[in-house]
């Protein structure tokens, strides 16, 4: 077995682990990734892209579909799955074989394919092939989907998000076992494309918030057009001719049972832990087999063993990955000598229609007598209404004390934009009033966010230093 010495191990050659890869090499120290797949990122292979050129090819057909009720007729239309999901292929592939030309440029010292896992504290063997010792390692080794009861008896049988853009035709029948960001993302896109979908969860959200009325308002907006099926417990799922057989039992107690051609699993992703052997590196694990973490530092309990990406299980999104790695490529190569990082402003986006979106600190984590919330409806917004997409609310939340902006929650249209402006005002620590002073063009989705500012502006009772001007006076919502 060939034995080598490295200043930096990094497991995995996603977004992550490229960052701290890099970091070390600028620290002046020598790096070494080991990547026990194939080179390319989570989010080009089977996350971000894939599921973004479905749903545009979804929001596509979607818009024909709904020509009508601009007065415009579109007869004859139709999918053509397999040049709809040939495109998605394409161009995934495309995206794919940039970042392998990329990490395959790398120096071939600096680059190992296998399976890492600790056989003592600084110590990775790689598969049967090498034994890898280093003064600090960085785990970066993504996540992987969850499968649960009933489910993995019939593994081979269900789809999960990575399977779905593999696919050839649109599922005639199809249940999507999960209501978060995955699930109704790539479920909603289906339906659209021309399946008949059924969404079940044993719980009643829909997506990540907690803000309870943005939740209900989601409930409203989605259960339009999405067959719902929450608080529901499947008991079984059985592969039969002709599909998958689930049964279930609803919110009412009542038993149902059901063929679908395919089952998409949606119930989220485990950080890929399980198989490193941590304990061998003296890393103590809680319940849930996750060490004691730093999100500042990404360093686990003051061992020279650092997490970042999805495998930390903290914001499971292609910016924080790279954030994380490169805190944690610093971080490796400097140990013991390591330096907290202020995080930026969270911040997530899901691509459903309309768009969901998350900015700063979540509902639940606010103080409910520190804060008051600023709100705008988009069913009369101006801009909303004139694209035919108006629907959903926006949440604001600022400081009583200060009035600057704490964070929001928000369903609605063009969130992905507006969800930028407001993080990087809560990022500023800009103020209610500060916000007011911002330019807004008519008519233009942005006068809903001054709407909601206003709100707040008008609860907070702004007075002192905080009084500003708000010197936007178009009419408008």
């Amino acid at each position: 077995m060939e034995k080598l010495k490295v200043d930096v191990a990094i497991i995995g050659a996603g977004s992550a682990g490229l960052n701290a890869r890099r970091e070390v090499e600028k620290s002046g120290k020598q790096p070494l990734m080991i990547e026990r797949a194939a080179y390319g990122t989570t989010c080009a292979r089977v996350g971000c892209m894939p599921s973004k050129l479905l749903i545009a090819a979804a929001d596509a057909a979607h818009e024909i579909q709904g020509a009508d009720r601009f007065g415009l007729k579109v007869d004859g239309w139709q999918v053509d799955a397999e040049a709809m999901f040939g495109r998605v292929r394409a161009e995934r592939d495309r995206f794919v074989n940039f970042v392998v030309e990329d990490t395959e440029a790398l120096p071939s010292s600096q680059r190992l394919l296998g399976h890492a896992r600790f056989t003592a504290p600084g110590v990775l063997q790689v598969d049967e092939h090498t034994e890898v010792h280093a003064r600090a390692v960085v785990i970066a080794a993504g996540s992987t989907p969850i499968i649960p009861p009933p489910y993995d008896a019939i593994r081979e049988h269900v789809l999960v998000n990575d399977d779905v853009f593999e696919l050839e035709q649109v599922p005639r029948r199809l249940a999507v076992v999960g209501t978060g960001i995955i699930g109704l993302e790539l479920g909603q896109a289906l339906q659209r494309l021309g399946s008949e979908v059924t969404f079940f969860s044993p719980f009643e959200a829909l997506g990540p918030f907690t803000d309870p009325v943005v939740q209900q308002v989601t409930h409203e907006v989605l259960s339009q057009s999405l067959h719902l099926q929450l608080s529901s417990q499947v008991s079984a799922a059985e592969k039969v001719a002709g599909g998958i057989r689930l049964s279930w039992t609803d919110a009412a107690g009542t038993a149902h049972e059901e063929v679908f051609d395919q089952v998409l699993v949606a119930a989220g992703r485990r950080p890929m832990l399980a198989d490193l052997d941590l304990e061998a590196a003296g890393v103590a694990l809680d319940e849930r087999g996750m060490p004691a973490w730093d999100p500042r530092t990404t360093q686990v309990a003051g061992e020279p063993i650092f997490l970042a990406g999805d495998v930390s299980g903290h914001r499971p999104l292609l910016h924080e990955a790279s954030d994380e790695g490169r805190i944690a490529g610093g971080n490796a190569a400097a140990y013991p000598n390591i330096t907290a990082h202020v995080r930026r402003t969270p911040l997530a986006v899901a691509f459903t229609d309309p768009n969901m979106a998350m900015i700063g600190s979540p509902y639940s984590e606010l103080d409910p007598a520190a804060i008051e919330v600023g709100e705008v409806s988009f069913v009369n917004q101006g801009r909303s209404r004139v694209m035919g997409k108006n629907q959903g609310i926006l949440r604001i939340y600022g400081d009583r004390c200060s009035c600057r902006l704490l964070g929001a929650e928000f369903i609605g249209p063009r969130a992905e934009h507006l969800a930028h402006l407001l993080a990087w005002s809560v990022q500023q620590q800009m103020t209610v009033t500060r916000a007011l002073q911002m330019p807004f063009y008519h008519p233009v989705i942005e006068e809903g966010l001054r709407t909601a500012l206003r709100d707040l502006a008008s609860k907070l009772q702004v007075t002192g230093q905080c009084r500003g001007e708000d010197l936007a006076t178009a009419p408008g919502m």
